[in-house]
């Protein structure tokens, strides 16, 4: 009976549980396309100034908790251009594993081709 149980918990546990790059297209994805952000730009300016994804991620999660201008990194103008963020409805889990994903997603490595 316990295995039963244990096994409907783990499989109803895996059937709700939501891909990291889900949670990107509907937390993120969704708004840029729509309001044409410049994601890559975005990213690429972030890589340049803090040149780790850790160093990134830390400084994402503290923009998407608190958007206002000066906790981003992007210049005055861009903000003339698109509207500034709202704040998202997210716990702190989802917000990195979010991060997570766009940075992922986004990562110039991929890109890159070696002989």
């Amino acid at each position: 009976m316990e295995k039963i149980i244990i096994t409907m918990t783990l499989f109803i546990t895996l059937a709700t549980a939501q891909n990291p790059n889900t949670l990107l297209e509907k937390n993120c994805m969704e708004c840029h396309i729509k309001q044409q952000i410049p994601s890559e730009l975005i990213y690429r300016r972030y890589l340049t100034k803090y040149s780790t994804h850790t160093a990134i991620e830390k400084t994402l999660l503290i923009y998407l908790k608190n958007p206002k201008k000066e906790n981003s990194i992007m210049p005055k103008p861009f903000f003339l251009k698109f509207p500034e963020k709202e704040a998202l409805d997210l716990n702190k889990t989802e917000l990195s594993e979010s991060i997570k994903a766009y940075l992922e997603y986004f990562d110039i490595k991929k890109k890159l081709v070696l002989p």
